[in-house]
């Protein structure tokens, strides 16, 4: 990772991990050097501002493609496994997954929350333990006006009230201005690109995008990273 520092305004690189096919490697290879990897993006997460904690955390990418919400979920696992309550929320409001990754039904989820008066987050529980998904809802006709409503507040606000950290899966930031809506109002961005696949110019331009709303952009995890590689930078 020493070679993607520089894209850290903080000078910290978070972590490379491996293939994990877009599964819940956590729960299915435990023992896995990726899982291993994603247990150390954990202790990252939770130690490098140990001054003071970040609670919110939104995870973007350059482009679409790059393992971010697969890196969501699996992080939640990770944090939960190390005795936190991690809520899930997924903001990617034209190419959610997480639904499909924990294996939940869509239909009540953020948009459904957003366009009604419940006072209740439509949380769904998960196979793994402390681990809670607010799913996308219904896609609706214009993701950003909906990510950009006040009412988006209250659903952090509750998140937060109910959990130790809240992941907010977002859409790539490269090409769409949806990540740097919802980014001033996170304590904390993670930029996910994918090793020989990222074009440089569109992960420094997912950057710029983010640095100009003033994020707290927290460092890049590298995802796709070969075995072999992995052995050879260690």
């Amino acid at each position: 990772m020493k070679d993607l520092a520089t894209m850290s305004p903080n000078g910290r690189s978070v972590a490379s991990v491996g293939a994990a096919g877009g599964q819940l490697i956590m729960l299915a290879e435990p023992h896995s050097p990726a899982a291993e990897a994603y247990r150390s993006l954990a202790a990252n997460v939770q130690f490098a501002y140990a001054d003071r904690q970040l609670q919110t955390i939104g995870v973007t990418s350059a482009a679409e493609g790059e393992g971010k919400s697969t890196t969501v979920a699996n992080l939640a696992i990770a944090l939960a496994q190390s005795g936190r309550r991690v809520i899930v929320i997924d903001a990617d409001l034209r190419r959610p997954g997480q639904h499909s990754l924990f294996g939940l039904q869509r239909d009540d989820g953020l948009t459904s929350f957003l366009h009604s008066d419940q006072t209740k987050l439509p949380l769904q529980e998960t196979p793994a333990t402390n681990v809670w998904v607010v799913t996308s809802g219904p896609l609706p006709p214009n993701p950003l006006e909906a990510l950009a409503s006040r009412r988006l507040d209250q659903v952090l606000a509750l998140a937060r009230a109910q959990a130790d950290f809240v992941l907010v899966d977002t859409p790539p930031a490269g090409g769409l201005a949806d990540a740097a809506v919802l980014a001033p109002r996170l304590e904390g961005m993670l930029l996910v690109v994918s090793a020989g696949r990222t074009k440089r110019d569109l992960a420094r331009r997912a950057r710029e995008q983010l640095e100009r709303v003033n994020a707290n952009l927290l460092g890049v995890v590298l995802t796709d990273v070969r075995a072999a590689d992995k052995l050879y930078r260690y």
